[in-house]
């Protein structure tokens, strides 16, 4: 059963005081995909430590598993991939189902599409909506027959090229997905698949990539990054531990800053440039947060976080900040939403195609629950409170997205009357222990039980 279905489960949560104390986060979803993903196409065993157990990801699991890969987990939590070497993927005798997850989708159609068998791709009403185009468009010059549901949209069926055709493929939109997508396929193509990336963006392909063995390269041009990746590859097996999620974090971050009084530390947060523009953001407002412990976990630079609560004030992000936090706006609206002044955000035209419409999910949230906000067609403007509580008082529509359910019952903690998210099933997607998490910082859940 996926989180769509069934009877909705409202979330309010409250704080009666200062948030406090130290948590950690679950692994981070990003490299937590792409480890299953690349331990199935090594030859031999990779073990995982520390990998995300929400939903997006074990649908990954399960559709590497379809594909012939031995994937369990141990007993001490550690996950054990037998791979099945880079170009061995077998054909699935049932269709992948995906679940809310789009990065699971649109990585594992990279993986097919130079590989000699025929999958179909189908997914939740949420993900059913997303678009593929992006992702069709490239594969589809390399050889893939994609067929797919009106606007490019899932079901989809897809029958991999083999030899698939090398690429070099520029970048129309800043997306590491499709950049994945591309540089997976070539990892079965003859020759070099070549992604130029105007815009940088998280680069967990590139170093895992690397990591397991492949022939890849990136160097500046005056274009962008230029990824070159060598096809026919042999993967080696890897010990991997996972660091905990940068977007997970941010939850439990932002928590503390609009809650007066509180201090906490977030253990183990994984900080690649490419991912951390959220906190470079908040300070910039004023926000009181120190990096402790700075250290290398798989390749992936790692901290422990100390947050406090501090007054912020609003600003106008860069544009070019986007793709480091993409995923973070939701929560930074948030926090926008306390500072003194207005916050200006522009460039987010990515925001519309995620799993809902999230610049108009969040402006309609936060309006229901008294925050000054003006949509823009590739952002918003939000007035802050200067710190005080917002009005609350209203249920708001979670839209089956697992950030706006997270974003708008953090918004609920400073607030003068409740904030009731209508369902937070869709938050197990990503964080199964979100509310665990936030009662024993100290907010306290109100009405029926959510999520645990």
């Amino acid at each position: 059963m996926t989180h769509s279905d069934g009877v909705p489960m409202p979330l309010s949560l409250s704080a009666d005081g200062p948030l406090a104390g130290a948590v950690t986060v679950p692994g981070d979803k990003s490299i937590s995909h792409r480890s299953l993903m690349l331990g199935a196409l090594a030859v031999g065993e990779t073990i995982i430590t520390g990998l995300l157990q929400g939903e997006d990801v074990l649908a990954t699991a399960a559709a590497m598993r379809a594909m012939g890969a031995d994937i369990v987990r141990g007993e001490d939590g550690r996950w054990h991939v037998h791979g099945v070497g880079v170009g061995g993927l077998l054909q699935p005798l049932v269709a992948l189902d995906m679940g809310n997850s789009g990065t699971s989708t649109r990585l594992l159609m990279g993986l097919v599409a130079s590989h000699p068998i025929t999958a179909t791709f189908i997914g939740d009403a949420s993900l059913s909506r997303r678009p593929m185009g992006r992702v069709i468009d490239p594969l589809g010059q390399m050889g893939a027959n994609i067929t797919a549901s009106p606007g490019g949209r899932l079901p989809l069926m897809m029958t991999g090229a083999c030899p698939a055709v090398p690429l070099r493929y520029v970048l129309p939109v800043a997306s590491a997905q499709v950049k994945s997508a591309v540089l997976l396929a070539g990892l079965n193509t003859p020759g070099d698949t070549v992604v130029v990336e105007p815009v940088p963006t998280r680069d967990h392909s590139e170093r895992m990539l690397a990591g397991f063995g492949a022939h890849l390269t990136v160097e500046a041009a005056p274009e962008g990054r230029i990824i070159t990746v060598r096809g026919e590859a042999q993967l080696r097996p890897q010990t991997l531990t996972v660091p905990g999620d940068p977007s997970s974090a941010a939850f439990p971050m932002v928590a503390a800053l609009v809650v007066p009084g509180s201090d906490i530390r977030i253990s183990n947060v994984g900080l690649n440039p490419t991912r951390a523009g959220l906190i470079d953001v908040l300070r910039a407002m004023g926000a009181d947060i120190t990096l402790h412990d700075l250290r290398d976990v798989g390749g992936e630079p790692v901290a422990d976080l100390h947050v406090r609560h501090a007054p912020l004030t609003g600003i106008e992000v860069p544009p070019e900040m986007v793709p480091s936090m993409v995923d973070e706006f939701p929560i930074l609206f948030v926090a926008a939403a306390f500072a003194q002044g207005r916050t200006i955000m522009r460039g987010l035209e990515e925001l519309r195609v995620k799993e809902s419409d999230r610049i108009a999910a969040m402006a309609s949230g936060l309006s229901a629950i008294g925050v000054m906000t003006q949509e823009l067609a590739d952002g918003m403007i939000i007035t802050g409170t200067g710190g005080e509580a917002i009005a609350g008082g209203a249920t708001v529509p979670a839209h089956l997205d697992h950030r706006i359910a997270m974003s708008l019952a953090i918004a609920g903690l400073h607030a003068r009357a409740p904030v009731i998210v209508d369902d937070a099933r869709p938050i197990a997607t990503s964080f199964p222990g979100f509310v665990a998490m936030m009662e024993r910082l100290g907010a306290r859940r109100q009405g029926p039980a959510a999520v645990h």
